[in-house]
């Protein structure tokens, strides 16, 4: 286990011992001191990730929450659910799905991703493997400071990837390298603060989303990548080309000349970076995540019929 997960592991693990009666919470309590703006923000995102409207009924395979435990489960998803479903009745029922995921299931199900387009309100996002997918880091090298190249790692099982990979692994101004194990070992890695002495970051989709999204766009490196597919609680969606990332052609062809004309135009990349910078700022506000979480879940709950 990595040193960093280690705090989350154990402060979940503490958790789930402790019997399901010790948390408590009116959902709604929270929202009576907000002003209309934080309650307009608010009720946007739990609409944008729970898209259902009208009634619904599950089939005879949803998971009653008092039966769910971590065993049989990829446990960052388990601990990202429980935290806070642990605080609705233990009889609710729910259809689920733990694990990467590109698919709109056929019932309403809490996911971790979904495809951005097509009728896809199936789909109920929760903010799933965090630890994964939301772990930030500082970045003190200033853009001018860093390197004029781009720079991507990952595992290149996707075809974008290898496509990524084979155009551009013998070109002075991309350092892209495939992770993958070799032997036993996994090779050309290269941590996300090394990453970041890298003036351009580099974000491929991978088995849904990619990983290194939000930190890129937390940084003061500049973030390059294809128009996202697939969504998750980042809302990537709402990412705009020319404003929160530079887009790439699918082919990535055009690469070099983006690497090119962002060294030149300093001023142009900073405001790109900052503007990627303010649309994190919300997700890092724990206490506001965590309402929005609940009022997901609740949302799903009261439309579900028994």
């Amino acid at each position: 286990m990595h040193i960093r997960k280690f705090p989350f592991y154990a402060k979940n693990i503490i958790k789930d011992i402790l019997p399901r009666s010790f948390f408590k919470l009116d959902v709604d309590s929270p929202l009576r001191n907000m002003c209309d703006a934080q309650l307009e923000y608010i009720d946007s995102r739990v609409n944008y990730y729970n898209k259902l409207n009208t009634p619904f009924k599950r089939d005879d395979t949803a998971m009653a929450l008092k039966k769910l435990s971590v065993r049989g489960h990829a446990s960052s998803y388990y601990y990202d659910f429980i935290e806070c479903a642990r605080y609705f009745d233990s009889s609710v029922k729910f259809h689920y799905i733990f694990r990467d995921v590109k698919h709109i299931p056929e019932q309403p199900t809490f996911v971790k991703a979904r495809p951005i387009h097509g009728d896809n309100q199936n789909s109920v996002l929760l903010k799933l493997n965090k630890i994964r997918h939301f772990s930030l880091f500082d970045d003190d090298v200033a853009f001018e400071d860093k390197r004029d190249m781009a720079v991507f790692r990952g595992a290149c099982y996707q075809e974008s990837r290898k496509i990524l990979l084979e155009k551009y692994k013998d070109s002075p101004l991309v350092d892209v390298a495939d992770t993958r194990e070799h032997n036993g070992k996994k090779n050309n890695l290269m941590s996300e603060t090394g990453q970041m002495n890298y003036k351009f970051i580099i974000s491929v989709e991978g088995n849904d989303v990619a990983t290194n999204l939000k930190w890129i766009m937390h940084s003061r490196s500049l973030c390059f990548m294809i128009k996202p597919r697939i969504e998750s609680w980042f809302m990537e969606a709402n990412l705009i080309p020319g404003y929160h990332y530079v887009e790439l052609n699918k082919d990535f062809s055009d690469l070099e000349e983006k690497i090119q004309y962002y060294t030149k135009h300093v001023d142009e990349a900073k405001q790109i970076i900052k503007n990627a910078n303010d649309y994190v700022s919300p997700f890092l506000d724990e206490e506001q995540e965590k309402i929005i979480t609940l009022l997901v879940m609740k949302k799903y709950f009261d439309l579900c019929e028994s």
